[in-house]
């Protein structure tokens, strides 16, 4: 098991190798995927506060070249969780008003 904070929020833990978005979104974080996790919106970044996600995906990197982000944050829809970390989202439904998107696939 690994232990998920945001701030805010009490922490939570959930299998290794869960989509981080997944993870949040199943235990009560209002994260947004707009695109179904496709990496096409970037609505479900994420700043790693502490610990790790691996390198980035290629899938990341062309996401947010065609964005124009600066990629210090992480996609959620394209990670797994490996290790205990601390994330804070950097889009919500409670912050924009709007709805999260079609839940991404396992």
């Amino acid at each position: 098991m690994a232990k998920i904070t945001v701030p805010g929020h009490e922490p939570f833990e959930v299998e290794k190798g869960t989509k981080l978005v997944l993870a949040l979104e199943d235990n009560g974080i209002d994260i947004l995927h707009r695109c179904g996790g496709k990496a096409k919106c970037t609505t479900c970044r994420v700043e790693v506060i502490d610990g790790d996600l691996g390198p980035f995906t290629e899938t990341e990197k062309a996401a947010f070249t065609k964005k124009g982000i600066e990629s210090t944050t992480r996609l959620s829809c394209q990670v797994q969780v490996e290790s205990d970390i601390t994330v804070k989202p950097s889009m919500t439904v409670s912050s924009t008003g709007n709805d999260p998107g079609p839940r991404p696939t396992e």
